[in-house]
């Protein structure tokens, strides 16, 4: 009989199959408490938009001439504009839950061990993503705004729209929180056999001038926030050879389906040749 443990992991015996009905059962009350967070979410970062926004908008560097604020030019942009922060806010807030949630649908029947090693990897996401947006909000956003508005600073009287300021903020924060994520998806390729710790070794060539891309297609586009960003991800690129070394499963090439296979094409006798000639 189907069970649920008190953090909402739902375990199945080895002996018991689920029907779609039970299957979509579960996708829904999931579903329901992605969204009951979300909305919760939501409604902490309205109450407390003022701060939220002042938070957002401190890394916005003053000129001389005694400040730079933010402009709007229409009636509902502010409204639409603090709806907009607040729900990015409330994504950015909830996505541990959700992830979560992701892991509770995917695994209802797994081992002890591997229920911990998933929570582990849950926590890890998480926390990886926190400290990426935390990288991007208090490291490459400074420099990348005083970069951007100093440009042809004598040439143009700069005033920044509110509404483009926050998309690229929060774009900054979401871009930077992803990707802290290569170690794990360097893990998860390493745990599924695809590749291993010394392929990611041996192209460490490409790994470079895919960061370097990665980092200048990400906002900000100037020469100095590109380096910032370039920093972390070899940084971790490093971190997730580690984790590829010390936690990957083995390859797809050398597991026994495959080694079979090769056997068996190894032991098969030699094609017999045309018929006798006379």
């Amino acid at each position: 009989m189907a069970r649920r443990l008190p953090l909402g992991v739902r375990t199945v015996q080895p002996d018991e199959r689920l029907s779609l009905v039970d299957h979509l059962d579960e996708l829904r009350r999931r579903l329901v408490i992605c969204i009951v967070t979300l909305a919760v979410a939501f409604v902490a970062a309205y109450v407390f938009r003022d701060p939220l926004v002042r938070f957002l908008e401190a890394p916005l560097p003053q000129n001389p001439a005694g400040g730079r604020a933010l402009i709007t030019l229409s009636p509902t942009e502010p409204f639409m504009i603090i709806m907009k922060v607040c729900f990015a806010c409330a994504l950015l807030a909830s996505l541990p839950v959700w992830l979560y949630q992701l892991y509770a649908f995917i695994i209802p029947a797994v081992a002890e061990q591997t229920r911990k090693v998933m929570l582990g990897v849950v926590a890890g996401v998480s926390a990886l993503f926190l400290a990426g947006v935390a990288f991007g909000y208090f490291v490459v956003m400074p420099v990348a705004l005083q970069f951007l508005l100093d440009f042809g600073d004598g040439l143009f009287n700069s005033q920044v729209r509110a509404g483009e300021y926050f998309s690229f903020t929060t774009t900054l924060m979401l871009a930077t929180g992803l990707v802290f994520e290569v170690p794990v998806a360097m893990l998860a390729l390493a745990r599924l056999g695809v590749v291993t710790a010394d392929i990611y070794r041996r192209q460490w060539r490409v790994a470079i001038v895919v960061i370097a891309a990665i980092a200048a297609i990400l906002p900000g586009g100037d020469p100095f926030s590109m380096f910032l960003l370039m920093i972390p991800q070899l940084v971790l690129y490093v971190f997730g050879i580690w984790l590829a070394q010390t936690f990957g499963g083995r390859p797809l090439w050398d597991r026994e389906l495959w080694t079979g296979i090769r056997d068996d094409a190894d032991d098969t006798p030699p094609a017999v040749g045309g018929p006798p000639t006379a």
